[in-house]
């Protein structure tokens, strides 16, 4: 899956998340301050993205990511690693 594919992905997870406008969302946006999310929301997100991804995302891992494309990112990465 290229990295393209992952962010549209990502977004639409986040869009659905947080309730956001797809228009609002930018690589640089932070998912807190920006987006909006509450501590509540962030578990729901990364609750989203194994689901959207088939992947299972390390809790502590997940606190450093707090921009749209750190998620990318990251998500691109652990589905290398998952090959």
């Amino acid at each position: 899956m290229n990295s393209s594919e992952v962010y549209r992905r990502v977004v639409g997870v986040v869009c659905r998340v947080l309730n956001v406008d797809g228009s609002l969302v930018e690589p640089e946006s932070h998912f807190v301050f920006d987006l909006g999310a509450e501590s509540t929301q962030s578990i729901q997100l990364v609750a989203g993205f194994e689901a959207e991804f088939g992947i299972e995302i390390d809790a502590e891992a997940a606190l450093g990511v707090q921009t749209v494309g750190a998620a990318v990112d990251f998500i691109a990465q652990q589905l290398k690693d998952k090959g």
